[in-house]
């Protein structure tokens, strides 16, 4: 038998075959461009906030022009084989003191761009600031204290909170550290990026940021003079800018263009699973989704395998609400999967017998910023109706969607929103607990005191080998049960670039160390 999600993935499959549609012409530029001994230019698909103050956004754009412009106590390279890796940076050692106390050596002779030495004072300053839960960007578990004890050492420190201290040991990767004198000035903070890395901070023009080489950099100057990220929301402009010679590297490619990419020897695709998965969040505050039984019939409702289908080369497998590239990632046994008969069943143990009585859903989806967000989104919603929910799609311009996209008192708008969230480190608190813990409930709205008690356990765990434990046989199967969101995929970052740019590497989460970059 065919059915409406045969014929809508027959009609994705016909639709834009080369994914060529509009262009912006006025991107274009000269071959002036090609010239020896000129930034390189990269082209992204998110605009920036024009607040520089780092704590202020959760804008991924921004986060990978802060990782050219910033400094980190660590990185961490997040590789499938080995995602717990740390590799120091304005750290030389982390070491835990006791439960409540993390000991810091910090690198000597860093600087600042603006020639202030780097000391203790600043991770005590960035630290303390960004970790209050009132910054637009609050990932992190609770507050924290540092204490100085010398100029390159300092203690995190979590007793008068409560929670311990080795939960920023992967965070360590994650807060770009900031100059103590910036933080004391909001106004200088949020005007100009002053970091320590291998990029300074420039200017920003219209949609471009201009950066240029740190001489001074701490690990040798760069042998690029300049970074320019560009700000190119149409994915076909991104690729006609590559082919042409005006862009050295673009990101969040669909399979149409990688696949014309890839028939020209003078680019290179990198593919990797990324930090990101994608998730349909639940309005989880407000009917019908206040009620987990309806959020997991929506669940059982979606088919992931063709959604995955649609995505092509930009989505892979996942089977839990983090990345398998996150700590403590497990396919999760009980995770939700297409099951109409499962969807039945809960819909008539809810009240609503085949969809009936049940309000109509508005989903929100963006477009031009993820691959195939329209394109998934409507079978999905072809899907969700098979199964008796009404649902009135609508998907949004980046900006549009944006101010839509979080919770507010009495419920975010709609009923179901699309997102990825994609954070610069190991630590899977960073997704889960911003989302689905009731003192943050990001997205969904949602207040579960099991999920919170699953959440505070694994955070409050005595060791990182018990916390691994309750993350894979406690958090992440309650989250699955509860389902206040249903990860679709783990994103796929695609990149591609001129091969004449050599000595790049790309994180998992669009992230880029271009200090040893070479133009050639």
């Amino acid at each position: 038998m065919i059915n409406r999600r045969d014929l809508m993935l027959g009609a994705l499959a016909g639709a834009g075959a080369f994914g060529f549609g509009r262009v912006n012409p006025d991107f274009l530029v000269n071959s002036a461009f090609a010239a020896e001994g000129r930034p390189l230019r990269f082209l992204g698909a998110e605009a920036l906030t024009g607040n520089w103050d780092p704590t202020t956004h959760t804008n991924l754009g921004q986060l990978i022009v802060e990782g050219f412009v910033f400094g980190y106590l660590t990185r961490a390279p997040m590789k499938p084989d080995n995602p717990e890796e740390l590799v120091f940076e304005l750290a030389e050692s982390l070491k835990p003191i006791d439960t409540y106390t993390l000991e810091v050596k910090l690198r000597k002779g860093v600087k600042f761009h603006d020639g202030t030495p780097f000391t203790s004072a600043d991770v005590k300053a960035t630290y303390e600031y960004g970790s209050q839960p009132d910054r637009p960007a609050q990932w992190y578990p609770g507050p924290v204290k540092v204490d100085i004890v010398d100029e390159h050492t300092c203690h995190i420190n979590t007793k008068d909170y409560g929670y311990p201290a080795a939960l920023y040991y992967y965070l360590s990767s994650f807060l770009p550290i900031m100059a103590a004198k910036d933080v004391a000035n909001k106004a200088q903070l949020s005007a100009r990026m002053n970091g320590t890395g291998p990029f300074k901070y420039v200017d920003q023009k219209g949609d471009t940021t201009i950066l240029a080489a740190n001489t001074d950099f701490i690990f040798g100057a760069p042998k690029i003079p300049g970074v320019e990220y560009h700000f190119v929301g149409d994915t076909t402009t991104r690729t006609l800018s590559l082919l042409n010679g005006q862009a050295d590297i673009i990101e969040r490619l669909e399979q149409e263009q990688v696949d014309t990419i890839a028939k020209d020897d003078r680019f290179a695709i990198h593919k990797a699973v990324s930090v990101e998965n994608k998730y349909l969040f639940f309005r989880c505050s407000k009917k019908p989704f206040d009620d987990p039984r309806i959020r997991l019939a929506a669940c059982h409702s979606i088919d992931r395998k063709q959604v995955l289908e649609v995505l092509g080369v930009s989505g892979t497998f996942s089977k839990a609400h983090i990345s398998p590239v996150k700590f403590g990632y497990t396919e999760v046994a009980d995770y939700p999967e297409y099951d109409p008969d499962k969807a039945q069943a809960l819909l008539a143990e809810a009240g609503f017998p085949k969809g009936e009585g049940l309000p109509e859903l508005t989903y929100y989806s963006s477009v031009g910023f993820y691959p195939k967000t329209k394109e998934y989104a409507e079978l999905i919603t072809g899907m969700l109706e098979e199964q008796g929910f009404k649902v009135n799609l609508q998907t949004l311009e980046v900006a549009a969607w944006g101010n839509l996209l979080y919770d507010k008192p009495g419920g975010g708008e709609g009923h179901m929103i699309d997102c990825g969230w994609c954070t610069g480190s190991p630590e899977p608190d960073l997704v889960i607990r911003t989302h689905f813990h009731s003192s943050s409930k990001r997205i969904t709205g949602i207040v579960d005191k099991e999920i919170d008690a699953a959440l505070d356990k694994e955070r409050n765990a005595a060791s990182i080998e018990e916390r691994k434990k309750i993350l894979q046989t406690e958090t992440l199967p309650i989250i699955a049960r509860k389902a206040p969101a249903l990860a679709l995929f783990t994103s796929v970052f695609i990149h591609a670039y001129s091969k004449k740019l050599d000595g790049l590497y790309i994180y998992p989460n669009g992230m880029q160390d271009m200090s040893k970059a070479n133009l050639a």
